[in-house]
Parts: C-alpha cells; structure tokens; sequence
C-alpha cells in the first residue's frame, strides 16, 4: 500500500520540500530539516517547528492559545482543566516511551512519526484521543484518558502522523478530482470504518479507513484484538462504499483506495503486508501525471 510506504513518503515530502522551499533536500537525514522549513511557511511565525524531535506542551502553551483564540479542536481544548507538575511528567514519560514502542513495532512507523510530527500537546479534558489539522501541519493534540496505556499514546501519534502523511501525499500528487468545500456536499458522503455507520465527507472517509489499517496492525502486533474485532467488517463496508464514487478519486487516489481495498478484503486481514507495505520497495515510487 502506497499510502502507509514511508519511502512514498520520503519520495513525496522531497516534492512538497521543493515546491515550497525552491531546492530539494540533499539527502533523507536531511528531508526532515527541509521538510520543517517548508512547513514553517505554512504555521503561525510565533511557534515555528524545530528542525528535530518533537516538542510537548500544555494547555498553557502556545499551541493550546492559538487553538482556543481561533476555536480548532473546541471539543479537546475548551474543556481542558490545569494540569501539574506530576501529571505532565507522566505524560512526557508515557509519549517518550510510546515513541519507543512505535520503533520496536515497526521501525517505518517511527520514521513516519519522526519526520511529520514536531509537536505534541498535551490536554487534560475528558474528551480521549487526539486530533491534527491541515492548518497547523506537523502539531498532534491528545487528551489521554487515564486509563490509557502506553500502546493508546503510540496509536494517537500514529495516527495523527499518518493523517497529516495523507495531507503531503494528497498536496503533491492529488488524490480527488473535487476541491474539499464541494467533497462536503451529501452526494459525496461514504461510510466512516471508525464512526461505524456513519457517513462522512469523502475525504474525511477516506483518511479514517487509512489511518484504521496501522492502528489494527499495531494493536495486533501486542496480542491484541479490540479494534481488529471492531474495526474489520466497518473497513471493508467503507472501502466498497468509497468504491461506489471512485469517479471522484484521480488515477493516484484510485491507486490508494484499490490497495487498500484489496487488503481489507483478505479473509483473515494479512498484518503481514501491512508491515511490507511500509517497508517494501515497490510501493516507493509513483510518477505524477504532471
């Protein structure tokens, strides 16, 4: 699958560098500088990402006042309360270890992770998860549950990375013939994998039965099972809905949802070339139409 292959990643970051910045990066250790100086036009100047690692802040950070000041992620940032000391330590703890585990899962999953995410922050709200925006490219939002384990704080920086991967893939190669604004019309809604039985805008469809496939491998890759018994049939159901209006996907996007498709279509789901598919060289490539 191109859209989990982090060379396809490496290979179309590289694009989006030198659409922006006017030079491509030298080499790969050098993509995620370029990468951050491409980004960097894009985000508010006060809080510019940093050329390595990620950054983690509260709700009294920079990030967490642009959000409030400008109503992005409401739901997560207006209901968030103070946090202390002791609290942040165990947050900074659990995602430091969830980066770690993220390596030992897949080392391509933490260069996905390392490359598109320079900021993580950190909300106690009540409302569990995570969330990232177009706007405001390589910033992850999580409000842990407590009960969260460090496997939930991996999956969130998963698949908030992987969204804005989809973002950079979909900027350089174009993946739907309609500009979001019109893809928002009922004509266009698909099935959700995640929000089962409802249906979405068709991106927003997409993106949520993309980034479904890495968080089932993950969890299948610790022994368990929650979201693979939740999440198979609802991903099959919304790949042959998506199919249903695959005249509104470019030959690139049709690529995507085929591939994916065909995966979640296998009977049981091969977590096995989820894990080739980030890795293998034959998805590394792709020649846009340009």
């Amino acid at each position: 699958m191109h859209l989990l292959n982090v060379g396809h990643l490496y290979e179309s970051a590289s694009r989006f560098a030198h659409a922006i910045n006017g030079t491509y990066p030298a080499d790969a250790d050098r993509l995620r500088g370029s990468y951050v100086t491409a980004i960097n036009t894009l985000r508010i100047e006060a809080l510019p990402a940093k050329a390595e690692g990620f950054v983690i802040s509260y709700e009294d950070g920079g990030w967490a006042d642009h959000c409030r000041e400008n109503g992005v992620f409401a739901h997560i940032v207006g209901p968030s309360t103070p946090s202390n000391g002791p609290t942040r330590d165990t947050w900074d703890n659990n995602i430091h270890q969830a980066a770690d585990l993220i390596r030992d899962i897949h080392p391509d999953l933490r260069r996905l992770v390392d490359l598109m995410v320079t900021d993580v922050v950190v909300f106690n709200s009540g409302a569990d998860g995570g969330g990232s925006a177009n706007r405001m490219p390589g910033v992850v939002l999580m409000s842990p549950a407590p009960a969260w384990a460090v496997l939930d704080y991996a999956m969130c920086l998963v698949h908030e990375a992987l969204h804005t991967s989809l973002f950079v893939l979909d900027t350089v190669n174009g993946m739907f013939e309609l500009p979001p604004d019109v893809l928002e019309g009922e004509q266009y809604r698909a099935l959700s994998a995640v929000k089962i039985g409802q249906k979405r805008p068709l991106h927003a469809a997409f993106h949520a039965a993309a980034v479904a496939v890495p968080l089932m491998y993950m969890e299948h890759s610790q022994g368990k099972s929650e979201l693979v018994e939740q999440y198979t049939v609802s991903l099959r159901d919304a790949c042959k809905d998506m199919q249903i209006q695959r005249a509104h996907f470019t030959k690139y996007g049709r690529l995507l949802l085929d591939e994916m498709t065909e995966w979640a279509e296998t009977d049981p789901l091969d977590f096995g070339q989820v894990a080739h598919a980030l890795s293998g060289s034959e998805f590394a490539g792709y020649r846009p139409a340009a």
